[in-house]
């Protein structure tokens, strides 16, 4: 495919790498409408909370894991082959999910969907930042951005559809029909592009981070589901982790052919860029993944209910995303990023204002202003990152940014789900108190397991019902105000070191002139030929 071919044609290559990134946008979001079907024990897989925050985890952390050695790759054998490589791994990653008979299966078929998902995303941003121009190349990572605000729509409300005629695995379906259409797609309309110097594939690194990484998860999962925070089986795994992932960056810093490289965060607006990135994703993974939960075990609403709930904040993203590149050209990354993380920060807190019957409309209007909040701040954060790497490093940069929100998720679920269990269980400890020993370990592990022991227990069970309610308000309020404070500090990250509005330089004005005064001679031309 020639260069003026691809230039006619960009922007159907555009959106054919839209229903890609869909794919990968849907799964994550369908999930956290299935979370209370999987946890039941009657009709799903009877998973706990840590198992829960597992299922979300391991398909995060090997897609962190692997974005940087999937972009290396891309950049080696052709970004096209390993885009339609990723979206059948993830299709198949999809079927056994669908028909996982345990946690542990539907645990170890996620981390299948991250390869896959390592696969695929980077491939994408690369082959933007190589068919458009410099000129449009916010544009596009713009609307591929809203892409995401497109598929957090359509994941919970198909997700609550399906639940409501299907068995809970049928959500993981959902991802099939768009994979085969996507490789379809993708081998017909996109073009194949390499980096002419790739660079080695680094697999001491790749192992030292995930290595670190679930380590690092592991020992926070387990101070959220029970363990004392200072135990060994806590601070052994955290602290493990923490060395690890010390040891990988200092590893990195040193070879020629880092999976990650951390020399890249010299650069202030890269650094600051990908802190916004984290700080932003680090709230979303947790607060999304405990309103599941409020949703239908305090509030009562069905799975599709639950999905039609969260279409404000895809509507918020969906308006607010497309719009970020002119407001970053208009007042400058700074000021949209400040804007951004100041939103997402208010939706957050105003989280903590909810009660066990408070107006759902409220919730409603949260979910939208913290969806404009990333809207704003995470095209203009990734454009950014893309605009300070030259195009053959494309590969590295789609990763980096990947790579830091999906960390953040991962540690947002594991930080936040553990700050919420913690808080559920020692607030309602009193009235778990007057069960049998058994049943009150049981029961506190966390409000869809209380349910479940009430309803077992029958008419004697009732009284858990209103204080498991009350539990989990109160210990969403706590895990809220700390997700906020997160936000804030993001907020403080980018006035600090985020670039202001810059300033065209001589070349770029005097380029603008040639462009304009080249589109009147075209004018004219045309008009004296009529």
């Amino acid at each position: 495919m020639d260069a003026s071919t691809i230039q006619r044609r960009r922007w159907v290559i555009l959106s054919v790498l839209v229903v890609g990134l869909l794919a990968i946008v849907i799964d994550n979001t369908v999930l956290n409408v299935a979370l209370k079907t999987i946890a039941n024990p009657v009709g799903g897989l009877g998973a706990s909370q840590s198992e829960l925050e597992w299922a979300i985890n391991s398909y995060t952390l090997v897609f962190a894991g692997l974005l940087f050695t999937f972009g290396v790759l891309g950049d080696r054998i052709g970004r096209k082959r390993m885009l339609i490589a990723g979206l059948v791994l993830f299709g198949i990653g999809s079927l056994l999910s669908a028909y996982s008979h345990s946690p542990d299966q539907l645990i170890a078929a996620r981390a299948a969907m991250g390869l896959g998902g390592a696969a695929v995303m980077p491939q994408t941003l690369s082959i933007i930042s190589n068919v458009f121009e410099p000129r449009e190349r916010a544009r596009a990572i713009g609307i591929w951005a809203s892409a995401v605000g497109i598929g957090v729509a359509i994941g919970p409300v198909l997700g609550g559809l399906l639940l409501a005629h299907f068995w809970w695995g049928s959500v993981f379906l959902i991802n099939v029909p768009v994979t085969v259409l996507g490789a379809a797609a993708v081998f017909f309309l996109v073009p194949e592009s390499r980096n002419p110097a790739p660079g080695k594939i680094d697999f001491v690194g790749v192992l030292g981070s995930i290595a670190g990484l679930v380590l690092l998860v592991y020992g926070i999962v387990q101070g959220g589901d029970g363990a004392s925070w200072t135990s060994a089986g806590v601070l052994g795994p955290a602290l493990g982790g923490l060395l690890v992932l010390g040891l990988f960056a200092w590893y990195e810093s040193r070879i020629d052919h880092p999976s990650l490289d951390v020399r890249l965060f010299r650069d202030r607006r890269l650094s600051a860029s990908v802190g916004v990135i984290s700080l932003l994703f680090f709230g979303f993974g947790g607060v999304y993944f405990f309103t599941s939960f409020y949703l239908q075990n305090v509030r009562g609403y069905s799975p599709l209910a639950a999905g039609l709930l969260t279409v404000p904040f895809a509507v918020g993203q969906f308006i607010a995303a497309p719009r970020s590149a002119s407001l970053v050209t208009r007042y400058g990354a700074r000021a949209v990023g400040v804007g951004g993380m100041a939103l997402t920060a208010v939706a957050i807190a105003g989280y903590a204002t909810l009660g066990t019957a408070s107006p759902i409309w409220i919730l409603a209007v949260l979910f939208g202003i913290q969806g404009a909040g990333v809207g704003l701040a995470v095209p203009a954060a990734t454009a950014a990152v893309m605009d300070v790497l030259p195009r053959e490093r494309a590969g590295a940069g789609s990763a980096l940014t990947n790579t830091a929100r999906q960390i953040a998720v991962a540690l947002g679920v594991a930080v936040l789900g553990s700050i919420l269990a913690q808080s559920y269980r020692g607030t309602l400890s009193p009235t778990l108190a007057k069960l049998p020993a058994g049943a009150r370990d049981t029961a506190g592990q966390s409000i869809t397991a209380t349910q479940a022991v009430a309803g077992h227990l029958g008419h004697a069970g009732q009284f858990l019902l209103d204080p498991a309610n009350v539990a989990f308000v109160d210990a969403m309020r706590i895990t809220t105000l700390v997700a906020a404070g997160i936000a804030v500090l993001g907020g403080l990250v980018v006035m600090r070191w985020m670039p202001g509005r810059q300033r065209p330089n001589i070349e770029e004005l005097v380029a603008a002139e040639v462009a304009a005064a080249e589109r009147e001679l075209a004018s004219d031309r045309e008009l004296s030929e009529r």
